[in-house]
Protein backbone atom coordinates (compact mmCIF):
# COMPACT_ATOMS: atom_id res chain seq x y z
CA UNK A 1 0.00 0.00 0.00
CA UNK A 2 2.87 2.38 0.81
CA UNK A 3 4.32 1.69 -2.63
CA UNK A 4 1.09 2.77 -4.34
CA UNK A 5 0.89 5.90 -2.20
CA UNK A 6 4.44 6.75 -3.24
CA UNK A 7 3.60 5.99 -6.87
CA UNK A 8 0.58 8.31 -6.83
CA UNK A 9 2.64 11.06 -5.21
CA UNK A 10 5.45 10.48 -7.73
CA UNK A 11 3.05 10.84 -10.67
CA UNK A 12 1.18 13.88 -9.33
CA UNK A 13 4.38 15.68 -8.32
CA UNK A 14 6.62 14.17 -10.96
CA UNK A 15 8.37 17.49 -11.70
CA UNK A 16 9.62 17.79 -8.11
CA UNK A 17 10.67 14.13 -7.95
CA UNK A 18 12.57 14.45 -11.23
CA UNK A 19 14.41 17.50 -9.93
CA UNK A 20 15.42 15.46 -6.88
CA UNK A 21 16.65 12.64 -9.12
CA UNK A 22 18.63 15.04 -11.30
CA UNK A 23 20.23 16.72 -8.28
CA UNK A 24 21.16 13.36 -6.75
CA UNK A 25 22.24 11.37 -9.81
CA UNK A 26 23.16 13.89 -12.51
CA UNK A 27 23.68 12.22 -15.90
CA UNK A 28 22.56 8.88 -14.44
CA UNK A 29 19.06 10.37 -14.69
CA UNK A 30 18.91 9.24 -18.31
CA UNK A 31 19.50 5.62 -17.30
CA UNK A 32 17.00 5.79 -14.43
CA UNK A 33 14.25 7.13 -16.70
CA UNK A 34 15.20 4.59 -19.39
CA UNK A 35 14.60 1.80 -16.87
CA UNK A 36 11.23 3.22 -15.79
CA UNK A 37 9.91 3.49 -19.37
CA UNK A 38 11.38 0.11 -20.33
CA UNK A 39 9.73 -1.61 -17.36
CA UNK A 40 6.39 0.20 -17.83
CA UNK A 41 5.78 -1.82 -20.99
CA UNK A 42 8.34 -4.60 -20.93
CA UNK A 43 7.56 -6.08 -17.53
CA UNK A 44 3.86 -6.72 -18.40
CA UNK A 45 2.94 -6.76 -14.70
CA UNK A 46 3.67 -3.04 -14.06
CA UNK A 47 1.29 -1.08 -16.32
CA UNK A 48 0.74 1.59 -13.67
CA UNK A 49 4.21 3.13 -13.94
CA UNK A 50 4.24 6.69 -15.37
CA UNK A 51 4.66 7.03 -19.13
CA UNK A 52 3.24 10.10 -20.90
CA UNK A 53 3.59 12.31 -17.83
CA UNK A 54 7.20 11.24 -17.29
CA UNK A 55 8.16 12.17 -20.86
CA UNK A 56 6.38 15.51 -20.56
CA UNK A 57 8.06 16.38 -17.25
CA UNK A 58 11.53 15.24 -18.33
CA UNK A 59 11.33 17.28 -21.53
CA UNK A 60 10.18 20.31 -19.54
CA UNK A 61 13.27 20.02 -17.34
CA UNK A 62 15.53 19.72 -20.38
CA UNK A 63 14.18 23.06 -21.62
CA UNK A 64 15.33 24.65 -18.36
CA UNK A 65 19.02 25.57 -18.61
CA UNK A 66 19.45 25.18 -14.84
CA UNK A 67 19.49 21.38 -15.12
CA UNK A 68 21.86 20.84 -18.08
CA UNK A 69 19.74 18.06 -19.60
CA UNK A 70 19.60 17.28 -23.32
CA UNK A 71 16.21 16.95 -25.01
CA UNK A 72 17.84 14.92 -27.79
CA UNK A 73 19.29 12.39 -25.36
CA UNK A 74 15.87 12.13 -23.73
CA UNK A 75 14.20 11.55 -27.09
CA UNK A 76 16.68 8.80 -27.99
CA UNK A 77 16.50 7.29 -24.50
CA UNK A 78 12.70 7.14 -24.43
CA UNK A 79 12.46 5.81 -27.98
CA UNK A 80 14.87 2.94 -27.34
CA UNK A 81 13.30 2.19 -23.94
CA UNK A 82 9.73 2.06 -25.27
CA UNK A 83 10.59 0.06 -28.40
CA UNK A 84 12.76 -2.41 -26.48
CA UNK A 85 10.13 -2.74 -23.74
CA UNK A 86 7.41 -3.53 -26.26
CA UNK A 87 9.63 -6.13 -27.93
CA UNK A 88 10.37 -7.82 -24.60
CA UNK A 89 6.64 -7.76 -23.82
CA UNK A 90 5.89 -9.40 -27.19
CA UNK A 91 8.41 -12.19 -26.61
CA UNK A 92 7.12 -12.80 -23.09
CA UNK A 93 3.63 -13.20 -24.55
CA UNK A 94 4.93 -15.47 -27.30
CA UNK A 95 7.02 -17.69 -25.01
CA UNK A 96 5.03 -17.94 -21.77
CA UNK A 97 1.60 -16.42 -22.51
CA UNK A 98 -1.07 -18.04 -20.33
CA UNK A 99 1.53 -19.48 -17.97
CA UNK A 100 2.29 -15.96 -16.74
CA UNK A 101 -1.39 -15.10 -16.36
CA UNK A 102 -2.07 -18.27 -14.38
CA UNK A 103 1.07 -18.00 -12.23
CA UNK A 104 0.25 -17.77 -8.52
CA UNK A 105 2.38 -14.66 -7.97
CA UNK A 106 2.64 -12.83 -11.30
CA UNK A 107 -1.03 -13.44 -12.11
CA UNK A 108 -1.98 -11.10 -9.27
CA UNK A 109 -0.55 -8.16 -11.20
CA UNK A 110 -2.33 -8.94 -14.47
CA UNK A 111 -5.98 -7.96 -14.24
CA UNK A 112 -8.33 -9.99 -16.41
CA UNK A 113 -10.43 -6.89 -17.18
CA UNK A 114 -7.34 -5.09 -18.54
CA UNK A 115 -6.40 -8.08 -20.68
CA UNK A 116 -9.97 -8.35 -21.94
CA UNK A 117 -10.00 -4.66 -22.82
CA UNK A 118 -6.72 -5.03 -24.71
CA UNK A 119 -8.02 -8.09 -26.60
CA UNK A 120 -11.22 -6.26 -27.59
CA UNK A 121 -9.20 -3.25 -28.69
CA UNK A 122 -6.85 -5.44 -30.74
CA UNK A 123 -9.71 -7.43 -32.31
CA UNK A 124 -11.52 -4.23 -33.26
CA UNK A 125 -8.62 -2.33 -34.82
CA UNK A 126 -6.30 -5.13 -35.92
CA UNK A 127 -2.71 -4.20 -36.76
CA UNK A 128 -3.30 -0.47 -36.29
CA UNK A 129 -4.07 -1.25 -32.63
CA UNK A 130 -0.32 -1.62 -32.08
CA UNK A 131 0.10 2.01 -33.09
CA UNK A 132 -2.95 3.35 -31.24
CA UNK A 133 -2.24 1.43 -28.03
CA UNK A 134 1.08 3.24 -27.55
CA UNK A 135 -0.92 6.37 -26.68
CA UNK A 136 -3.19 4.60 -24.16
CA UNK A 137 -1.92 3.82 -20.65
CA UNK A 138 -2.44 0.24 -19.42
CA UNK A 139 -3.65 -0.93 -22.84
CA UNK A 140 -0.20 -0.20 -24.31
CA UNK A 141 1.29 -2.58 -21.73
CA UNK A 142 -0.93 -5.46 -22.76
CA UNK A 143 -1.18 -4.85 -26.52
CA UNK A 144 2.18 -6.50 -27.36
CA UNK A 145 1.35 -9.37 -25.00
CA UNK A 146 -2.03 -9.89 -26.68
CA UNK A 147 -0.57 -9.52 -30.20
CA UNK A 148 1.96 -12.24 -29.41
CA UNK A 149 -0.89 -14.62 -28.63
CA UNK A 150 -2.22 -14.31 -32.20
CA UNK A 151 -0.64 -15.19 -35.53
CA UNK A 152 0.97 -11.73 -35.60
CA UNK A 153 4.60 -11.99 -36.73
CA UNK A 154 7.26 -10.08 -34.82
CA UNK A 155 8.37 -8.38 -38.04
CA UNK A 156 4.88 -6.98 -38.61
CA UNK A 157 4.55 -6.02 -34.94
CA UNK A 158 7.91 -4.23 -35.03
CA UNK A 159 6.94 -2.17 -38.08
CA UNK A 160 3.88 -0.68 -36.40
CA UNK A 161 5.54 -0.44 -33.01
CA UNK A 162 8.58 1.57 -34.13
CA UNK A 163 6.39 4.16 -35.84
CA UNK A 164 4.19 4.36 -32.74
CA UNK A 165 7.17 4.81 -30.40
CA UNK A 166 8.66 7.56 -32.56
CA UNK A 167 5.37 9.48 -32.66
CA UNK A 168 4.69 8.96 -28.95
CA UNK A 169 8.10 10.20 -27.87
CA UNK A 170 8.10 13.20 -30.21
CA UNK A 171 4.59 14.30 -29.18
CA UNK A 172 5.09 13.89 -25.41
CA UNK A 173 8.61 15.31 -25.34
CA UNK A 174 7.73 18.08 -27.76
CA UNK A 175 4.78 19.14 -25.62
CA UNK A 176 6.88 19.13 -22.46
CA UNK A 177 9.79 20.99 -24.05
CA UNK A 178 7.73 23.80 -25.59
CA UNK A 179 4.95 24.14 -23.00
CA UNK A 180 6.30 22.69 -19.75
CA UNK A 181 8.03 25.89 -18.64
CA UNK A 182 5.17 28.28 -19.29
CA UNK A 183 4.53 30.01 -15.93
CA UNK A 184 0.89 28.87 -15.77
CA UNK A 185 1.89 25.26 -16.47
CA UNK A 186 4.66 25.38 -13.87
CA UNK A 187 2.28 26.81 -11.29
CA UNK A 188 -0.31 24.09 -11.95
CA UNK A 189 1.97 21.21 -12.92
CA UNK A 190 0.05 18.57 -10.96
CA UNK A 191 -3.20 19.63 -12.62
CA UNK A 192 -1.56 19.46 -16.05
CA UNK A 193 -0.32 15.92 -15.28
CA UNK A 194 -3.82 14.88 -14.23
CA UNK A 195 -5.22 16.33 -17.48
CA UNK A 196 -2.60 14.43 -19.49
CA UNK A 197 -3.61 11.19 -17.77
CA UNK A 198 -7.33 11.87 -18.30
CA UNK A 199 -6.86 12.74 -21.98
CA UNK A 200 -4.79 9.62 -22.60
CA UNK A 201 -7.47 7.48 -20.95
CA UNK A 202 -10.39 8.94 -22.91
CA UNK A 203 -10.13 6.54 -25.92
CA UNK A 204 -10.10 3.49 -23.63
CA UNK A 205 -13.00 4.87 -21.58
CA UNK A 206 -15.07 5.63 -24.67
CA UNK A 207 -14.44 2.14 -26.02
CA UNK A 208 -15.41 0.61 -22.69
CA UNK A 209 -18.64 2.62 -22.42
CA UNK A 210 -19.58 1.79 -26.03
CA UNK A 211 -19.12 -1.91 -25.32
CA UNK A 212 -21.37 -1.59 -22.28
CA UNK A 213 -24.24 0.25 -23.95
CA UNK A 214 -24.18 -1.64 -27.26
CA UNK A 215 -26.72 -4.42 -27.67
CA UNK A 216 -26.40 -7.52 -29.81
CA UNK A 217 -28.21 -7.30 -33.14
Amino acid sequence: MDFFKFLIDFVLHIDKHLITIVNMFGDWTYLILFIIIFIETGAVILPFLPGDSLLFAAAALSANSNYSLSIWIFILTFFVASAAGDSLNFFIGRKVGNALIEHQFFGKFIKERDLKRAREFFNKYGAIAIFLARFMPIIRTFAPFVAAGTDFSYKKFLKYNLVACICWVLICCGAGYFFGNIPFVQAHFSLVIILIIIISLIPALVGYLKSKVSTPK
